[in-house]
């Protein structure tokens, strides 16, 4: 049983990516990331067929992915990376 295979580092990337680009949360995150791979339980293609330890594990990697990004914020407003929360919202 393959638990990562080369799936799971598009799955980063395209995780990490959304986190760092699209301002979205945690649960619209969960929803998007489970319904995935319950979509691929029914999808006729050969990427989708894969074990539960590998499912298991992509959504680990989506979580890593998505953590990493929404670190690595974008802040489209000003032009730059912010590695805290946008400057917009009040400080502590």
């Amino acid at each position: 049983m393959v638990l990562l295979n080369m799936y799971s580092i598009s799955h980063f990337f395209i995780w990490s990516t959304a986190g760092r680009f699209v301002r979205t949360n945690w649960p619209i995150f969960f929803l998007l990331s489970i319904g995935w791979e319950v979509l691929e339980l029914f999808l006729p293609f050969e990427f989708a067929i894969e074990d539960w330890g590998n499912k298991g594990m992509d959504l680990i990697v989506n979580t890593i992915g998505y953590y990493i990004g929404s670190r690595m914020g974008y802040d489209a407003n000003i032009g730059q990376i912010s590695n805290t929360t946008s400057q917009n919202q009040p400080g502590p």
